[in-house]
């Protein structure tokens, strides 16, 4: 790289703090300048980006997909590469992207300078990485607290889950694929990915990918809360069909109505409300991912510590 990267790491978060020498330690042994941005606040990261773009080839986040999604506007706005480190609780993005899951393996994909371009999702102006919902993960979103991810880790989210479902109820939806008819549903939840993993390892669609240029929505329709138990595999899968209870429906613009506002929860964090128009980003962010070509990731962060740079 010509120019340093900008490295953002929320010292202020539990993961940031403990295992920030870690990530300078790995790229000090691959060789890798960085500039470090001061982050204490989620606004922060956007900031920074701005302020460093002409000063660094690309900017590393540390942190997870919620953190990550305070950085995409501005990172659109530069058009620098994105380099992920794996500090989130779920890391849905990095698992979409089979980015490595220790430290200096993904500090030595981005040292390797293989790269990607990526699908954005947009929903009323508001970017998303892996998926936009409303109904039953608003419910989840709320119990979803950080004292509850600090203890059980990704096991919160179906922790979570469970103190909410019993209260979800059906809403009468009205969805729209790419300006053809409209469908009417009674749906516990409408869910539209642009990625293939969200909420820490389900799955938006089987064949779900960051790069497809399509966006999938799924509607969930069990007429009680306690069937959901049943869909368990098929959301860890996703394999749906309407014979389970749930409809699925793929485009590049999706318009939701509902009779009453929905709350919309983005990347985990409740950003707009019905109506809601999805909008497919194509090739929107370029990302640094693993290297098909190149040898085991442990082979090159070994010969990286051994030799001071990555081969």
């Amino acid at each position: 790289m010509d120019k340093p990267i900008l490295l953002l790491i929320n010292l202020h978060s539990k993961q940031g703090l403990l295992r920030f020498g870690e990530v300078v330690a790995s790229f000090n042994n691959l060789g890798v300048q960085y500039i470090i941005g001061q982050i204490n606040q989620a606004e922060d990261f956007a900031n920074c980006i701005r302020q460093y773009h002409d000063k660094v080839s690309a900017v590393v986040v540390g942190g997870g997909d919620g953190t990550l999604n305070a950085a995409v506007d501005a990172l659109l706005e530069t058009n620098l590469p994105l380099g992920i480190l794996p500090l989130g609780t779920a890391n849905d993005l990095g698992r979409t992207l089979n980015l490595p899951r220790t430290l200096p393996e993904a500090c030595a994909v981005i040292a390797a300078g293989y790269r990607q371009r990526i699908d954005l999702g947009r929903v009323n102006g508001k970017y998303f990485f892996n998926v936009a919902s409303c109904g039953l993960s608003i419910k989840i979103t709320q119990a979803l607290s950080g004292k509850l991810k600090k203890r059980w880790g990704v096991f919160a989210y179906a922790i979570a889950a469970i103190k909410t479902i019993t209260t979800a109820r059906r809403f009468t939806t009205v969805i729209q694929i790419d300006d053809g008819a409209e469908i009417t549903r009674r749906s516990l939840q409408i869910a539209v990915g642009n990625g293939r993993y969200y909420g820490g390892g389900l799955t938006v669609a089987e064949d779900a990918a960051i790069d497809d240029q399509r966006l999938d929505l799924y509607s969930m329709e069990i007429p009680r809360w306690w069937h959901i138990f049943f869909l368990l595999p098929a959301l860890r899968s996703g394999r749906f069909s309407e014979r389970i209870g749930i409809s699925r429906w793929h485009g590049r613009k999706i318009k939701v109505w509902t009779r009453s506002h929905k709350r919309i929860n983005t990347d985990g964090e409740i950003t707009t409300t019905t109506p809601a128009l999805f909008e497919l980003c194509p090739k929107a962010l370029e990302v640094f991912v693993p290297n098909p070509a190149t040898k085991p990731l442990t082979e090159q962060v070994a010969k990286g510590k051994a030799n001071g740079s990555l081969a």
